[in-house]
């Protein structure tokens, strides 16, 4: 044995913290624009460069993770 421990995979996320938006070279821009889900201005680009608000992005997310559950269970697929 070489006495290193098995990596764990990542706790599941939480509500409210489904993205990772840390990397500010990414996801900051100085110039504000409209958010593509609410319409206000944001300073924040999603991970195509989009203008969203990450809480705009995670309830988009969400939305339509339960409207393909939705689908799924009254089609029996995707």
């Amino acid at each position: 044995m070489t006495g290193r421990r098995p990596r764990r995979a990542p706790p599941p996320p939480v509500a409210g913290q489904l993205l990772d938006w840390s990397d500010g070279s990414i996801h900051w821009s100085r110039d504000p624009r409209p958010c593509r889900y609410c319409g206000r201005d944001t300073n924040l680009r999603d991970s195509k460069r989009s203008p969203a608000h990450k809480v705009c992005a995670e309830d988009a997310l969400q939305a339509r993770a339960a409207e393909a559950a939705d689908a799924y269970q009254q089609n029996g697929q995707l």
